[in-house]
């Protein structure tokens, strides 16, 4: 149960893909804040959690837009203005980043929510949306109180401009059918929600760190991005992803610096929170994809520069803390290496898994194209081989017989090379593959191709016929069951020894096909060296894959006698559900 859970929580994250992803960081960063503030003595304890309702409902919201834009839109801009209604009521403290008195998730939530609008619904309806949205955003600044940090009133309609414009301009190129489109952007980002969930997480507490710090220092988040952009194509060129964090931690440590460094992150070296993430999701990306010497070279070049970054910005008064963040650094380093390596040893696991499946399905296939191959063009060749030497021990005492078995084997040869050509289109791709002469009649009516077959006649023995069959055999039962017969009916010419007589009966009774075919021959001749004696084992196959019975031996009246039941229901039910 505990790894079903799981299984279910990730399929549950994996549709929500990157968008959803950083919905989830930005929903855990609040989390992380509101209990980091609720009860840190200034004001009523707890207060804060009076935020949850609305993040909660906000998030719902947009989880819900990809299926239903509209009501989801309304619903969040109600959401929004209920909650705002209940922080002011309980005199509630906010806090801020990006938009005055917002949070994270309700920042995330609402874009979302204004993205799958603009991108599904028509433009009047995507307008009264936006409309709403807009609406419910500027009520929800006007009305919450409580304490204020961060951006003055005018940075924050800035902010909200840019991002209003950007995401009806992301949902407007997001419009018609996608079947067909992929951007380069998506194609990155598909499969890779993880590491866009982590990155987003740690941007947002930057952001909030930034939010109180001095404005000029802003000016880091927009390296951070980069930072972050960077780690996210890794994937596709790790040394360029190298490059461009040496060069964003390099340029960084001179901003730090610029702006005095006093306080500047001293809990992660001068290092911004987005950086550090992204130099993580490098360091991972290097151990799964690259050669472990190249890896070391490029890790230890990181390391190189981060360890100057951090000599750099100790200097301003936090020498003092190197040795812990030295000591800090080569943990989060070997956590990093050391989930490299996993993620390494699963990829190895895979491919190992993949290419034992594509060679077992390779194997399957030669198996069952060697059965058809041997149950039709042998049962033709077997026919051809019977008739002449019929014809040659009795050509001396009676010359018309020739005429009629050249006719019987130019029919046989006719009718194996047909069976070939199909055998060779479905090999080809050109027809579904085992589809021989009497397997695409075999799963509509089994009764008249074992007609069909007993009245050509060609294993040249005489054959009594005995059915009792429904009209709804599954396919794959009746396709078993006339090659069962095929091979049966083939080996009597080929080594029943005095036989004048053969039998085919197939009944369907207790969930079962029973077939049986059996001869009056007084033995069986030894099979020629060069005889590959093949028939038996793929009969045995094909029962064994339907979880059948198979007998064959000399039989109790006499003559040589196989036996097949063929389950109908139960177990090949069981068999399809595995």
């Amino acid at each position: 149960m505990p790894a079903s859970r799981a299984d279910q929580l990730r399929l549950v994250l994996s549709r929500l893909g990157a968008p959803g992803a950083v919905l989830v960081a930005a929903l855990l960063v609040d989390l992380l804040i509101i209990s980091a503030v609720g009860f840190d003595g200034i004001g009523p304890n707890g207060s804060e959690l009076w935020l949850l309702p609305g993040i909660a409902g906000l998030t719902a919201c947009a989880l819900v837009a990809p299926t239903r834009p509209a009501r989801s839109a309304w619903a969040g801009s109600a959401v929004l203005v209920a909650s705002s209604g209940l922080i002011a009521g309980a005199d509630a403290a906010s806090y801020t980043a990006l938009l005055h008195q917002i949070t994270f998730s309700e920042t995330v939530a609402g874009l979302a929510l204004l993205y799958h609008c603009v991108r599904a619904l028509t433009v009047l309806d995507a307008l009264f949306a936006a409309s709403a949205l807009v609406v419910s955003t500027l009520i929800a600044v006007a009305t919450r109180a409580g304490f204020v940090f961060g951006v003055p009133a005018n940075q924050t309609v800035f902010t909200g401009m840019a991002l209003l414009v950007i995401t009806v301009v992301a949902g407007m190129m997001g419009r018609g059918p996608t079947t067909t489109r992929r951007s380069p952007v998506g194609t990155l980002l598909r499969g890779q929600w993880p590491v866009v969930g982590l990155l987003a997480g740690a941007l947002f507490l930057e952001l909030m760190y930034l939010s109180s710090a001095a404005p000029d220092a802003a000016v880091v988040l927009v390296l951070s991005l980069a930072g972050a952009v960077g780690a996210l194509t890794a994937v596709r060129d790790p040394a360029r992803a190298v490059l461009v964090f040496t060069a964003v931690v390099l340029a960084t440590t001179v901003l730090v610096r610029m702006f005095g460094g006093h306080g500047f992150y001293p809990t992660t070296g001068g290092l911004p929170f987005g950086q550090v993430a992204s130099g993580v999701v490098v360091v991972v990306v290097l151990v799964r994809q690259s050669p472990p010497r190249r890896a070391g070279a490029l890790i230890g070049v990181m390391s190189a520069v981060v360890a100057v970054a951090a000599v750099v910005n100790g200097t301003a008064g936090y020498t003092e803390a190197l040795r812990p963040l030295f000591v800090g650094a080569l943990l989060l380093l070997g956590i990093a290496v050391a989930f490299g390596m996993f993620l390494r040893a699963r990829d190895s696991e895979r491919t190992r898994m993949v290419a034992t499946a594509v060679s077992d399905a390779q194997t399957a296939e030669r198996m069952a194209l060697a059965r058809e191959l041997h149950d039709v063009v042998a049962h033709h060749v077997t026919g051809i081989v019977v008739q002449a030497q019929a014809m040659r021990a009795v050509a001396e005492q009676d010359p018309r017989v020739v005429v009629d078995a050249l006719g019987q084997i130019e029919r046989a040869g006719t009718e194996a090379m047909t069976a070939m050509r199909r055998l060779v289109r479905s090999m080809r791709g050109e027809a579904p593959a085992g589809a021989g002469e009497f397997s695409e009649q075999a799963t509509t009516d089994l009764a008249a191709d074992l007609h069909r077959l007993v009245e050509t006649g060609n294993h040249g023995v005489p054959t009594e016929i005995d059915l009792d069959l429904p009209p709804d055999l599954p396919p794959e039962v009746a396709r078993s069951a006339l090659r069962l017969v095929q091979e049966s009916l083939t080996n009597v010419g080929k080594h029943a020894e005095g036989v004048t007589r053969a039998v085919v009966a197939a009944h369907a009774r207790g969930g079962e096909l029973s077939l049986e075919v059996r001869d009056d021959g007084t033995g069986q001749r030894a099979r020629p060296e060069e005889d590959s004696g093949y028939g038996l084992i793929g009969m045995r196959e094909r029962v064994e894959l339907l979880r059948g019975r198979l007998s064959a031996g000399p039989s109790a009246e006499g003559g040589w006698a196989v036996r097949a039941w063929l389950p109908i229901e139960g177990d090949t039910d069981r068999r399809d559900g595995q």
